[in-house]
């Protein structure tokens, strides 16, 4: 038996700071607040442990983020890859790229380094969330 579904889990040290963030960049959704809630800045409030999000088509994987005591400290070994230059290529890729990337950044993402393409690969732009984890425009 094979796994179908998966989600995606992110330590931070705000929960629903960073979820809001994903949530924009994608498109994603909250799902309702808990029982007892009526907004999730309320359960943010009096918990503030943990925020999730998910695809509103039920495509993409459901994102969690939960509340860790310790800081981030060195770089990520897994990020997302944001594909927003699918199948496009050369000036036309990276008009893509720093679209999104302009976007994203009054969001409270920071621009890293634009990696242009190589004959091997295509054009991405490094770039970090609200808590500093690392994901890439592709």
């Amino acid at each position: 038996m094979s796994v179908r579904q998966f989600q995606v889990t992110f330590d931070c040290a705000e929960p629903v700071r960073v979820g809001r963030f994903w949530c924009e960049v994608l498109g994603y959704v909250p799902p309702p607040p808990p029982e007892g809630f009526a907004t999730w800045d309320d359960v943010d409030r009096e918990h503030g442990s943990w925020f999730a999000c998910s695809d509103p088509s039920g495509v993409g994987p459901r994102l969690f983020f939960q509340r860790v005591p310790e800081g981030k400290v060195v770089k990520n070994r897994v990020h997302l890859d944001v594909r927003v230059g699918t199948g496009l290529v050369g000036e036309e890729r990276l008009a893509a790229l720093e679209a999104e990337c302009a976007r994203l950044v009054p969001l409270g993402a920071v621009r890293g380094q634009l990696l242009l393409a190589d004959g091997e690969n295509e054009s991405c732009l490094n770039m970090q969330d609200v808590e500093g984890n690392e994901f890439c425009l592709d």
